[in-house]
């Protein structure tokens, strides 16, 4: 219930959000109708799309945006033919021929239906769905933490009720402001004889509310505005109603909070911290300030406390390497639960000694199961972990958890993390994170000790990874993870930020540390950034040894060249594992490119990572 509450009360919110603007011209253009009769069906018919629209994204992913936009422009035109009508009242009868007929006759029908006493109810009911195919809330803590919810648990009935919910709040608001606007708007044209002014003016704001939308401003500059943002607003609610979420957040532990969808949470650094589920999409960010690292460092002769009964591993889309496993099962083995995914460095580099503890003590009983849980939409495609998992060289179980059951059912947050287990199936320890690595196999050994196996072996492991592998340093990295994709941008090198959802060409800027930007034609979307032509490029001013770079062919599969300059000269003994030293390289799957690694003293630079075919979709930065 107090879920309900937080959505319906955000969505009242929206009332003072810069992303409403759009909206209020066709919300405005029923201004003086009855309100039961026209306002009413219009607002619940922009309430019901709009978190219908919502599930459905949510649920379907890539196939139920794309046909979202083709609702979106069927939309635009229905409500740029109602905001023709209603500024040249006299074209309605050229208007009413087959092509363009639809739009007029809601309009039409809704003044007839007023003077008539008729019935206007299915006419503002369908403006209403036009409306809510359009509308682009700005998305503050509360709608983040419905979506994260839909993410993480899969969406469900419940997720398009706290949706409506929120549509519901926003439409409570906006009728209020309507009820006002129209009681000023019968008051003008009583007193002034200006209503057919009026009704000029407000065809004339839904035409450029059309524009608008049309441009992308409602999601672009609109999004960023900080004029009236109801983010702080709407954490107070939530840190109100949910306090015990502030005390756990004050104690160390880590909650689901931020705005990444609006571009405010702090990302982290690229070092040694974990990967962190934040923000309000379920995208996963990283944020220091809710990071806590690591486990409570232990050695062998420390008694390790139990920290609960391990956790159902039930949920899998499928298993790997191995059998569905279950924690009975395991009953009298050591276990070792990885939560990784492909494309996150942090969990590279901690792979190679997982890897390693999987290959020296499996004869002594221990288990290491590899709980993949992926960030991007990519990362679900199974053929493409396949593959991850024969280049990693694991030969270990790996559970495929693209529904999250086995992420939600241990409670975890991060990439990567370790659970261990005794033999009693009891959580006897946890490390969320890089390092610590001779603290964690000292924990194996313990609990192989206490399970009763002989001869443990007593040295630990000594890992020489290469590649993308290859430990960091954390003193040398001075630049933040950095998503390409608009919900999680940050330190986009244009302050006015990128355009989203449509096609756009960048030109070159001169970037300051950690700023980024893109030259060419590029199409920038919530979770990546895809180009549309060729010889586009992504620059990035860093301070580290190594950049990476999340890329992906188009959707066509075909290979895209680059080439890699840093400073404006090839990399020379400077390029990553994924280039030769003039800087070439080939796109020719989804995952993690290291594409430099400074061998000398760690300054900034400028990189910049030029594609001479067209279709490559880039995702985020790493560095190490």
């Amino acid at each position: 219930m107090i879920l309900f509450i937080l959505a319906y009360l955000g969505g009242v919110l929206t009332i003072v959000s810069p992303c409403i603007l759009p909206v209020l011209p066709f919300v405005f253009a029923r201004a003086g109708q009855p309100f039961l009769r026209s306002t009413l069906p219009m607002l619940v018919g922009m309430a019901a799309t709009f978190a219908a629209v919502a599930t459905l994204a949510a649920l379907g992913g890539g196939w139920a945006v794309q046909a979202n936009e083709y609702g979106r422009y069927a939309a635009l035109v229905l409500l740029a033919v109602f905001g023709v009508i209603l500024l040249f009242p006299t074209l309605s009868d050229y208007l009413t021929r087959p092509l363009v007929s639809l739009g007029a006759r809601l309009s039409q029908s809704a003044d007839r239906g007023t003077r008539s006493g008729g019935s206007t109810v299915a006419a503002s009911a369908l403006l209403g769905v036009a409306t809510g195919l359009l509308w682009a809330p700005c998305a503050g803590p509360v709608l983040g933490l419905i979506l994260t919810g839909a993410a993480l648990q899969g969406a469900s009935v419940g997720t398009t009720f706290l949706l409506l919910a929120y549509a519901l709040g926003a439409a409570t608001s906006l009728a209020l402001a309507l009820l006002i606007g129209g009681r000023v708007y019968q008051a003008m044209k009583r007193s002034l004889g200006v209503g057919e002014w009026v009704r000029r003016g407000l065809g004339v704001a839904v035409l450029a509310a059309v524009v608008a939308i049309g441009l992308g401003l409602d999601t672009g500059f609109l999004t960023q505005a900080s004029l009236a943002s109801t983010g702080t607003l709407e954490q107070s609610l939530i840190d109100k109603l949910h306090p015990q979420q502030q005390a756990a957040e004050n104690a160390g532990s880590v909650v689901m909070k931020g705005d990444a969808m609006s571009g405010s949470n702090q990302m982290m650094m690229s070092g040694n911290a974990p990967a962190v589920i934040s923000g309000n999409n379920a995208m996963m960010a990283g944020s220091n300030a809710m990071m806590m690292k690591g486990g409570p460092k232990t050695t062998a002769t420390e008694a390790l406390p139990v920290e609960g009964t391990m956790p159902s591993l039930d949920g899998a889309v499928q298993w790997l390497n191995s059998s569905p496993l279950s924690a009975q099962s395991l009953k009298g083995k050591v276990v070792l639960v990885d939560f990784w995914t492909y494309s996150c460095i942090n969990c590279l580099r901690a792979i190679p000694y997982v890897r390693a503890w999987a290959e020296k003590y499996k004869d002594q009983g221990l288990v290491v199961i590899g709980v993949y849980a992926p960030e991007f939409a990519f990362e679900k495609n199974i053929d493409n972990v396949k593959k991850a998992i024969g280049d990693l060289k694991i030969t270990y179980p790996v559970a495929i958890d693209n529904d999250y059951a086995i992420w939600r059912a241990f409670e975890n947050q991060y990439w990567p993390a370790h659970y261990f287990i005794d033999a009693e199936g009891r959580v006897r320890h946890h490390h969320f994170g890089e390092g610590d690595y001779d603290g964690s196999e000292r924990v194996i050994q313990q609990l192989l000790a206490e399970a009763g196996k002989a001869n443990v072996a007593a040295d630990v492991v000594e890992v020489k990874a290469t590649g993308a592998e290859a430990a960091s340093n954390q003193a040398d990295v001075q630049s933040p993870e950095t998503y390409v994709g608009w919900q999680r941008s940050e330190n986009f090198v244009d302050q006015k930020g990128t355009v989203n959802d449509a096609a756009h060409t960048y030109v070159a800027a001169t970037p300051r540390l950690n700023e980024w930007g893109l030259t060419g034609n590029w199409t920038v979307g919530s979770e990546q950034a895809a180009l549309n032509d060729k010889d586009g490029s992504i620059y990035y001013r860093f301070h580290a040894r190594d950049l990476h770079l999340v890329l992906g062919p188009g959707a066509d599969g075909k290979p895209v060249r680059f080439q890699v300059t840093v400073d404006g000269k090839p990399p020379g003994d400077g390029h990553g594992a994924d280039t030769d030293a003039d800087g070439n390289g080939t796109v020719t799957a989804q995952r993690l490119y290291q594409l430099i690694r400074e061998p000398g003293a760690v300054g900034d630079h400028t990189f910049e990572i030029r594609f001479l075919d067209p279709g490559v979709q880039a995702y985020a930065f790493t560095f190490g």
